[in-house]
């Protein structure tokens, strides 16, 4: 059963050749490698025309300008002809048992009756320092949790109609584009499972396009879309996406006028004092 796995990049091809390498280095040998190469100017193309040369299972895309990760991501899964369909950051890895350990337990589920909306497995997050650690992400995920956060990570495995049934990713956000895509997954399609092993390899080195480094109002704007399709009628779905904007990850903390526009929703304690923490937190 064909699996793909797509890669949308820019300008890394250093790291592209990490990633690409893990990918092609998987156990599972039924697999094809999509990568949509967004406008590099640093010699991506000319790396991947000779890889597709050497390696019949990679095919390659090239933008002439730049149309961003969502479209790049949207472009690959369309052109997908794997059953199932994962997504590999140009930075990141994956351990060479992650797409056989998921075949395996999507059949193992379906032997039991049991269809996920995705798959999902733990991270393992390099800083490039020595503070590794192990996400401990939890066994099942529904669409109601993700107001609360992404816990899901910036991956998941899952049928191609599944990703495309439920509308791809959203090109016009300028942020949580992943968590986003995920609440409509989950929605259309019911319960996330866990795979509870290590298969990921994720890198948070300091990068100066990283969300965290950015103006805060891409994830203003991102929190009022998202609210828009998911919360217009919900207060306290809103106050919850609210919170997300304050996560460690980010480095923001509250100013006066987010605790006016957070109570504006109604007067919640347990939001409050998640709101008091992000405000003393050190970063």
């Amino acid at each position: 059963m064909l699996v793909t796995i797509y890669i949308p990049t820019k300008d890394r091809v250093d790291s592209l050749a990490r990633s690409i390498e893990s990918a092609l280095n998987q156990t599972y040998r039924d697999i094809e490698v999509i990568v949509i190469n967004d406008g590099s100017t640093d010699g991506t193309q000319e790396y991947l025309a000779n890889l597709a040369i050497r390696d019949a299972r990679v095919r390659t895309i090239n933008n002439s300008e730049p149309r961003g990760a969502p479209a790049a991501r949207n472009m690959a899964v369309n052109l997908a002809q794997g059953h199932f369909v994962t997504g590999l950051d140009d930075d990141d890895c994956f351990e060479p048992e992650r797409i056989s350990a998921f075949v395996a337990y999507w059949e193992l589920l379906a032997r039991h009756g049991i269809t996920p909306s995705c798959l999902y497995a733990q991270d393992r997050i390099v800083d490039g320092k020595t503070n590794n650690r192990v996400t401990k992400k939890p066994g099942h995920v529904e669409y109601e949790d993700l107001f609360d956060h992404n816990y899901l990570g910036n991956q998941i495995f899952a049928p191609r109609h599944h990703l495309v049934d439920a509308g791809l990713f959203d090109e016009e956000l300028p942020a949580w584009q992943d968590l986003e895509f995920f609440m409509r997954v989950l929605k259309k399609f019911g319960t996330a499972h866990l795979l509870d092993m290590v298969t990921h390899v994720f890198d948070d080195s300091p990068r100066s396009d990283r969300i965290s480094q950015q103006s805060r109002n891409k994830l203003s704007s991102a929190f009022r879309k998202v609210v828009h399709k998911h919360a217009p009628a919900c207060r306290r779905q809103r106050q919850r996406l609210f919170l997300q904007i304050f996560d460690p990850y980010y480095g923001f903390r509250p100013r006066p006028g987010d605790w006016i526009d957070f109570m504006r929703d109604g007067i919640w304690l347990v939001g409050m004092l998640r709101l008091a923490k992000a405000a003393i937190r050190k970063y």
